[in-house]
């Protein structure tokens, strides 16, 4: 028996060498004059890989979570053993996840200014991950994803910014496809959302940053800017919030300005349950953008 023995230690040794781990931290913000919490989640090689005598500078991937979740939301939902698995079976390489605190910011400015959420997270976030992680800072590298609140973030970010990132993914984004006017009476009706797009958004809605921070304004803006963008989004057709005709709309605008993208129906609900069925599908596309010789 005692070659059983040495054998269930040796795959128990592999198994805790194969896992990677999780760096939550804050930081102190000069944009948003508050703490901000953010997890980083590690491969297994990260702190002995090396390129030459240097250490290996990975891929990131940032990640930001939905309304009511926190930067932990991968770690409470399981997403991270998904991550762990697929690291684990090859599908997908080994690249660091970020994911930022964001609260209901809507990963924007606000209308009133005091709440620079946009600027933070560009100016002074991906700089300091970059200065305190071993990441590569070119735009090949960097890719951004999102859940709900945190899906529309990160089209947003893409969008307006195509040329910091290679690729972006969105589960269940919220994309309203109401006028300002529409949003602005469904709020005084006291909708669901109304209360926090109100804090986002102006009450009423203030028109002109509307469309500044919308996808169908940005797509059609940027529609040059954005063709080496690699995009990827879903939504289930039962969406409580209706998401899922933001996303079909979306679809229709991406193809309308011929943005290349990849786009799902699935169905299912706007639930952790849905986000996990379909987290893997975002992590290897991911991957495969990051692939050499993708770029």
């Amino acid at each position: 028996m005692r070659w059983l023995t040495l054998f269930l230690v040796a795959l128990l040794f592999s198994r805790a060498q194969a896992q990677g781990r999780i760096d939550c931290n804050a930081l102190e913000s000069r944009v948003l004059g508050q703490t901000v919490h953010y997890c980083v989640m590690l491969p297994p090689d990260y702190d002995t890989a090396t390129t030459g005598a240097s250490p290996l500078r990975y891929h990131v991937l940032y990640f930001l979570h939905g309304l009511g979740d926190n930067e932990q939301t991968l770690v409470k939902s399981g997403a991270w053993n998904v991550i762990e698995d697929l690291r684990q079976q090859g599908q997908i390489t080994h690249f660091l996840v970020v994911a930022p605190e964001g609260r209901s910011s809507f990963y924007i400015n606000s209308a009133d200014g005091r709440v620079r959420y946009s600027d933070f997270f560009i100016r002074e976030f991906i700089p300091y991950i970059e200065a305190h992680y071993s990441i590569r800072r070119e735009r090949s590298a960097r890719a951004i994803s999102g859940v709900s609140m945190g899906g529309y973030g990160a089209l947003r970010f893409a969008f307006a910014y195509p040329e910091l990132f290679s690729s972006v993914s969105a589960q269940s984004a919220a994309i309203i496809i109401a006028s300002p006017q529409e949003t602005t009476a469904a709020m005084h009706a006291g909708t669901q959302l109304s209360g926090m797009l109100g804090a986002v958004f102006g009450n009423p809605i203030d028109v002109a940053h509307w469309d500044q921070n919308s996808l169908f304004v940005l797509a059609k803006q940027n529609r040059v800017r954005m063709k080496g963008l690699s995009i990827y989004f879903n939504c289930g057709r039962e969406d409580e919030f209706g998401f899922e005709k933001g996303a079909a709309e979306l679809d229709r605008q991406l193809q309308a300005e011929s943005i290349k993208h990849e786009f799902h129906l699935y169905p299912g609900n706007h639930s952790a349950a849905y986000f996990l069925a379909h987290f893997g599908e975002t992590l290897k596309f991911h991957s495969r953008v990051f692939a050499p010789g993708k770029q």
